[in-house]
């Protein structure tokens, strides 16, 4: 949670600073305005493990050539409802932006459209792209595979990513469906928010490099530095008694429709390196889904009955002590009119690093 320490920065400021930076790496500036947007989106909706704090990550990942500068996406293979694209080990925003305004298109013209892609790079958060089919009536789907973090249900070492799945759909009176969700209990960014705020993390989350449940986040992140083992739990927890195994069987679901369906690399496989450890580009895969609504019934019927649907929800007796129950999505919005009023709050280390990334890459910090 913010507090005294806790910088607040307008989220055009930040967008404007996040693509000079891109701009001055070499990225073209349709590409470092599309990358920018969806990081400070993630911070707008409260996703802070996904926001600007994740910009270290593509600034290094730049410079050591495992990102090209200026990828070039080429369509593989396409039909009037698929399409494949290989991003050219490019930043993964633009290209998925692409990939889904290409589903997107394909569902207007004959009712349901899907676009993989392969070659690429970390995507930032998932809803982004699933949100993109509200405005045409559409519902949408985004997922992408990532790098291996999570443990298998009964497995020690880590074998599969976080591998997030959105899903958004519209509504008429009500705010749209959306949700985003990784596929393990937490997604990695989440023990980098407890690191950085020096608190233990709930159990549950995570395992240690002998397999045990753990409440130490610099232990987990220094054990995946390190790959030493254990990793974050699949949602639902350690073995079967919380049906972890569900979990595990949704992450690995999307690797075969992110990674083996489009030829990109899975489990394993993925962020490869040299025989001297130099990274070589990821690989990572993602996939990408729109329907049109009236393909199915009038969209307006769609949008009331999603209307009664949330509101039904939302009306229903109250547990003990709770004031109320949420749609999937409305948290994310309520924070955006928030933090685009009062400002979007920086952790004090993230600041720190985004005036280092500043100072290094030449570019003025006037946030």
């Amino acid at each position: 949670m913010p507090d005294e320490t806790t910088l607040r920065v307008q989220a055009e400021a930040l967008t404007k600073f996040c693509i000079r930076v891109f701009q001055k790496l070499g990225v073209p500036e349709e590409d470092a305005r599309i990358t920018s947007e969806v990081l400070v989106i993630a911070d707008l909706r409260g996703i802070g493990s996904h926001g600007v704090a994740r910009l270290r990550r593509y600034v290094d990942g730049l410079r050591s050539g495992m990102m090209i500068v200026r990828a070039k996406p080429e369509v593989v293979s396409e039909t009037p409802a698929t399409a494949l694209i290989d991003a050219g080990a490019g930043l993964g925003q633009p290209v998925s932006r692409y990939a889904m305004q290409k589903a997107i298109q394909k569902a207007i013209e004959v009712g349901a459209g899907f676009v993989a892609v392969r070659n690429s790079n970390h995507y930032g958060i998932a809803g982004y792209y699933a949100m993109m089919a509200l405005e045409h009536d559409c519902i949408g789907m985004s997922m992408t595979n990532a790098d291996v973090l999570v443990v298998p249900t009964f497995g020690r070492d880590a074998m599969l990513g976080t591998n997030p799945i959105a899903v958004a759909a519209p509504a008429d009176k009500e705010r749209p469906f959306v949700m985003d969700m990784a596929t393990s209990t937490v997604p990695r960014g989440k023990l980098e928010v407890y690191e950085r705020l020096g608190k233990p993390t709930p159990m549950g989350w995570a395992t240690d490099e002998h397999g045990v449940g753990t409440d130490d986040a610099h232990r987990v992140l220094e054990n995946f530095k390190q790959r030493a083992g254990g990793g974050l739990l699949p949602l639902g927890g350690e073995g079967e008694l919380l049906s972890g195994y569900k979990g595990y069987g949704l992450a690995l679901w999307v690797d075969i429709f992110c990674a083996v369906l489009s030829g990109a690399a899975y489990a394993t496989l993925v962020y490869p390196k040299t025989s001297d450890g130099k990274p070589l580009p990821a690989n990572l895969g993602h996939f990408f889904g729109a329907w049109r609504v009236d393909a199915f019934r009038p969209a307006d019927e769609f949008k009331a009955d999603m209307d009664d649907l949330q509101r039904r929800l939302k009306n229903t007796p109250r547990a003990e002590g709770q004031d109320r129950v949420y749609i999937h999505g409305e948290k994310e919005y309520e924070m955006t009119e928030v933090y685009r009023r009062e400002g979007i709050p920086l952790n004090p280390k993230v600041a720190d690093d985004l005036k280092a990334i500043a100072r290094e890459t030449g570019v003025k910090w006037d946030l």
